[in-house]
């Protein structure tokens, strides 16, 4: 495995970790669930930026694993899709780049 496809799985796993260290003590403080979640990230007028922003960038992400499936014929990045709406961008572009630059048979 080349030293780049270590530096994006590595990114991968801290883009996983590190947020779910800040969500889930929050919803074990709170009780509260995903809707909640959400309208957290409404609170104010940053929250909301950063909201849209990332939204915006899972969609693009979404739209760039669809094209390149089709393109490469190469389904397993097609598990990064779920992590991009379950876990975040952060996640599931580390991961999407590092299936991407595997030899494809």
């Amino acid at each position: 495995m080349s030293v780049l496809r270590m530096i994006y799985l590595g990114f991968a796993i801290l883009g996983t970790i590190i947020p779910m260290m800040a969500y889930l003590p929050w919803m074990q403080e709170t009780g509260a669930g995903p809707l909640a979640l959400i309208a957290a990230w409404k609170a104010n007028g940053a929250t909301t930026g950063l909201y849209y922003d990332l939204l915006i960038s899972a969609f693009a992400l979404n739209t760039w694993i669809l094209a390149e499936t089709y393109i490469r014929k190469d389904y397993w990045v097609l598990i990064c899709i779920p992590i991009i709406y379950l876990i975040g961008v952060s996640a599931a572009l580390p991961l999407f780049l590092f299936l991407r630059t595997r030899p494809v048979t």
